[in-house]
């Protein structure tokens, strides 16, 4: 990668969110729980695939919520968001084992799947266009197959953030895993700053007011 296209990815994706010491966290009982997927270590960090990281990332940071060390195979960041106390979530079990972090947070919690939004990368839409929703099938992606066998249902809300898929017959497991093109990066980050704000709105006025004013 040239060092032009890392500094614009970098700007989108922003700097690696330093884990602050426990003590210093706020203790908060989450009363809804926030899910970005993606893959653990610097490698990853500004793939397709890991556009569920860089949502919520940009969630914590309008909110000001520190990530802690981990457990649980996840980082955690609690704090609130418009008056509701939220925990945000990252696996870091790799995306075809997230089920296995996810289920560990829903215990620790003290949550349903009901109270949890799961936000995730589809090659079924455009770059700049995302979708929430209540329910439904995996639709392949792998990290929401590992959730619905870990929970034994699917009856918990996902925003999906299009990506796009390859050109041509391009291999779709090697674009989901590879970077971000310069020329997307005006597009993704409207796009993160969007899916953060949908998210917003799903925690305030719920997934239906979410999907009518962000579906569109």
């Amino acid at each position: 990668m040239d060092g032009r296209l890392r500094l614009i990815l970098d700007r989108v994706a922003g700097a690696a969110p330093r884990a602050r010491p426990a003590r210093y966290e706020r203790r908060v009982v989450p009363e809804r729980l926030i899910v970005g997927l993606g893959n653990p270590g610097a490698e990853y960090r500004r793939t397709r695939h890991n556009v569920g990281f860089m949502v919520v990332e940009e969630l914590a940071r309008r909110w000001d919520m520190r990530f802690k060390a981990p457990h649980n195979h996840a980082r955690w960041a609690n704090g609130v968001i418009q008056g509701v106390p939220v925990a945000i979530v990252e696996p870091l079990t790799f995306m075809n084992l997230s089920g296995r972090a996810v289920g560990a947070a829903l215990k620790e919690s003290q949550l349903s799947p009901t109270a949890m939004l799961v936000v995730h990368d589809d090659v079924d839409l455009p770059l700049g266009r995302i979708r929430l929703r209540f329910g439904g099938s995996a639709a392949g992606h792998k990290g929401i197959i590992s959730i619905i066998d870990a929970l034994g249902g699917q009856e918990f809300a996902r925003l999906r953030i299009g990506i796009g898929r390859p050109a041509g017959s391009g291999d779709v497991r090697d674009y989901v895993l590879a970077p971000f093109e310069a020329s997307e990066a005006e597009a993704l980050r409207d796009t993160i700053e969007r899916a953060a704000s949908a998210i917003e709105c799903y925690l305030t006025a719920g997934i239906e007011a979410a999907m009518n004013r962000f579906n569109g």
